[in-house]
C-alpha cells in the first residue's frame, strides 16, 4: 500500500498511467521512470481528447511542473 507519493509512483513504474497536465492536457502511457522533480518517462504514450487518442508519442518525457494530476 502506498504511504508517499513516491511509494505510488515506484507501485506504478511498469504499469499504464494517466497524467492531466497544465492546460487540460491527457497524456496515457506506460511509466518507466521518475525523478524527485516529478520528471515522467512514458512508453507507448498517447495524448487523449475527451477519452479517445488523438497522437501517439511512444516514448515521452513529461516535465514535472507541468504535471496537475497523476492516476495509477
Amino acid at each position: 500500500m502506498a504511504n508517499r507519493p513516491f511509494d505510488m509512483l515506484n507501485e506504478a513504474l511498469g504499469k499504464e498511467i494517466l497524467i492531466l497536465l497544465k492546460g487540460n492536457i491527457q497524456i496515457s502511457g506506460t511509466l518507466k521512470a521518475f525523478d524527485v522533480h516529478l520528471n515522467l518517462v512514458l512508453d507507448n504514450a498517447t495524448q487523449l481528447e475527451n477519452g479517445e487518442p488523438k497522437t501517439k508519442y511512444g516514448k515521452l518525457m513529461v516535465r514535472g511542473d507541468s504535471v496537475v494530476l497523476i492516476s495509477a
